[in-house]
């Protein structure tokens, strides 16, 4: 089967497509057609060197949508649609940057009633599922409550929007750009603020008591301004690391951090695990939510397979709005 393989740290020239041999499914995988994939700033970063030296071949990517080939459990059927997410995909097993993949069953989820393409479906398993992660299960986001996404124009971002909305809750999102703010507004948002660094007091503005939940995707440059935001008992989730700074530095729990508010972050890691069954995740009424058009679709751009490199070029640019998505 034809794969892109990474075999030495570098650009985008890094990606070398390659026949490599097909794998099978051992007891807990399902092998899996890949029929379209998303792009991530994470396959950027291991094809970079970023994410530790390259000493094996390695296929990049960490999610797919495609049809099942085999499940030895017989738990998915031959022909079935499904989405898979992480799972160790790129780093403890070969990635869905490939024509086939082994993924853990654990790590699947059926969307078999979606009348979806397969490039729609392949702007929504990491982002939606990882969405999930932090705004239910971080932040136990409710209908009616307010919600800041913080860097929201990222396909995280944009998939925070569409969902928060879809849920009921009023969503503050803010870009760099004023010229982004349309987009925004087609998502979902209620209000955009033009992100100049500092937002607390235009948050502030519109809702004076503070907002109930901010979701972070920026990072640590943005986190103690986004925190200032909040009501009391209120919380934030960092999901994102676009201003590119991993460490607070010489963070002050006391004064940097408001009475009665809560920290926290989320790592699409835990995706499959035992305290994230993928079973239990809202995948399935996304895509319906998407193919009604309740919600809006993250779809920017859809590349050929021969094409991956120009879509690495494209991420790396910051020129991409929404999901980059390669289809086979």
């Amino acid at each position: 089967m034809k794969a892109y393989v990474i075999e030495e740290a570098g650009g985008p020239e890094a990606l070398q497509l390659r026949d490599i041999p097909s794998p099978e499914a051992t007891a807990d995988e399902v092998k899996i057609r890949v029929r379209a994939f998303g792009l991530n700033r994470g396959e950027t970063y291991l094809r970079a060197g970023k994410m530790g030296a390259i000493t094996t071949p390695r296929v990049p990517g960490i999610e797919a949508v495609g049809e099942v080939i085999h499940d030895p459990a017989g738990v998915f059927r031959a022909g079935q649609r499904v989405a898979t997410a992480m799972g160790g995909m790129q780093f403890s097993r070969n990635g869905s940057y490939a024509e086939q993949a082994t993924v853990l069953r654990s790590n699947v989820v059926a969307l078999s009633d979606t009348s979806l393409s397969w490039e729609e479906l392949a702007a929504l398993p990491e982002a939606y599922l990882t969405i999930w992660g932090a705004l239910d299960k971080s932040l136990a986001i409710q209908a009616g409550q307010t919600l800041l996404v913080r860097g929201a124009t990222s396909s995280l971002g944009l998939a925070a929007v569409a969902y928060a909305k879809a849920r009921g809750l009023t969503v503050i999102a803010t870009t760099r750009m004023q010229e982004n703010a349309g987009l925004l507004y087609e998502v979902g948002a209620d209000e955009v603020i033009v992100d100049s660094g500092e937002i607390a007091a235009a948050v502030r503005h519109a809702v004076p008591a503070g907002v109930d939940a901010a979701l972070e995707v920026v990072g640590a440059s943005t986190l103690r301004d986004t925190i200032k935001t909040l009501r009391p008992f209120g919380a934030v989730n960092v999901v994102g690391l676009l201003g590119g700074s991993l460490a607070l530095e010489q963070f002050h729990l006391m004064q940097d951090l408001p009475d009665a508010t809560k920290l926290s972050a989320f790592s699409s890691s835990m995706l499959g695990t035992p305290a994230m069954p993928l079973s239990e995740s809202p995948l399935s009424w996304v895509a319906k939510e998407t193919a009604t058009g309740r919600m809006a679709s993250l779809l920017a751009r859809t590349f050929d397979f021969d094409d991956v490199r120009h879509a690495h070029s494209l991420i790396e640019s910051n020129r991409a709005l929404g999901k980059l998505v390669v289809r086979l």
